[in-house]
């Protein structure tokens, strides 16, 4: 697989065959058609009122997901709250909103056939949530992301999504990102705690 293979969408084949390994694995997996059945999906699955936390992700900005949950009612939204809080004043507050929610949203770097998640982060403030905090949490992946195995899914979270990640944050905060933190989901011990909405198109990094 070359490097501009990882922006170009995965077959339904391969999108099939990573949605059979992800749910023997625990997860819950669906195969939506594009961005705007996600949004709708993504409503369906968190009940008003729950406590939200969005990660950083040009997929949920690019599909309005994120506006939905952070600039609507409908939901307890964690990240408003969080930038609006002192950072170094409030640093214990923000850990635990941002850990410990009902619902986390965000994206991955890769999918794999094989039934693994990459996340990839700068502040690692997401990770948490990820990996066990949430009582639920909705991925949401365009197709793009689904390669083959673990050791693709990290050529393509350094040598793709890293340097549009970095574009884009350099932009934003005036510094570029970094891989300082690298999660890998390679099973859930709750069956369903994790939905991961493969899309047939390709969206975000």
């Amino acid at each position: 697989m070359t490097i501009t293979m990882f922006a170009e969408p995965a077959s339904l084949e391969s999108l099939e065959r990573a949605a059979k390994a992800l749910t023997e694995h625990g997860f819950a997996a669906e195969i939506l058609d594009d961005a705007a059945a996600a949004r709708a999906r993504v409503a369906e699955l968190i009940p008003a009122g729950a406590t939200v936390f969005t990660g950083a992700s040009e997929t949920l900005r690019l599909s309005g997901i994120d506006a939905d949950v952070n600039a609507g009612s409908a939901y307890d939204a964690v990240r408003p709250r969080v930038l609006a809080m002192d950072r170094a004043a409030q640093a214990d507050e923000i850990r635990r909103a941002t850990s410990v929610p009902d619902v986390v949203l965000g994206s991955v770097a890769a999918a794999t056939e094989t039934g693994s998640l990459v996340v990839a982060s700068a502040s690692g403030s997401q990770l948490p949530a990820y990996a066990g905090g949430a009582a639920r949490v909705i991925l949401v992946v365009g197709a793009q992301k689904v390669v083959p195995d673990l050791e693709t899914a990290m050529r393509r979270v350094h040598e793709h999504s890293l340097p549009l990640e970095s574009a884009r944050a350099q932009l934003a905060y005036g510094q570029p990102s970094a891989v300082n933190r690298l999660l890998v989901l390679n099973a859930d011990y709750h069956p369903g705690r994790v939905t991961v909405l493969l899309l047939r198109e390709t969206i975000g990094f």
